[in-house]
């Protein structure tokens, strides 16, 4: 079974992004902040996904994806950032910085399925 890292300072975000990856499949391991997801990868370096939020105490998102991309271990690990910065700034510094793709805040079920069927983390969409 695939797992997922779902990093967000927000409880209820982290909720409804590891049900929405539980119904697609997945195993789901979470992360308050940068530095949480970074310790969690750590320990479970066979993670196949991280969505990571922008906004976060202690360390950032963005900072958190160039620490990620920083480590050779990870250098295929799709990262997608899943925020409310819908600035066209912001997506393309994340893209610079290596994230694989960008889900906008609010999301909906579907979001997620289409974008890792488009990463091919997924067969089909099942939705």
């Amino acid at each position: 079974m695939p797992s997922a890292l779902v990093v967000d300072d927000a409880r209820v975000i982290r909720i409804l992004l590891a049900h929405h990856l539980h119904e697609l499949g997945f195993e789901v391991v979470e992360a308050a902040n940068g530095k949480e997801a970074l310790e969690k990868l750590n320990q479970a370096p066979s993670v196949n996904l991280a969505l990571i939020d922008w906004n976060m105490p202690v360390v950032t998102g963005i900072d958190c994806l160039k620490a990620i991309r920083a480590d050779s271990r990870f250098a295929s690990l799709p990262v997608v950032m899943v925020t409310s910065e819908t600035d066209m700034d912001h997506i393309v510094i994340a893209l610079e910085a290596g994230a694989t793709d960008y889900i906008m805040k609010p999301f909906t079920p579907e979001v997620i399925a289409e974008k890792l069927l488009l990463l091919g983390l997924i067969d089909a969409e099942p939705l």
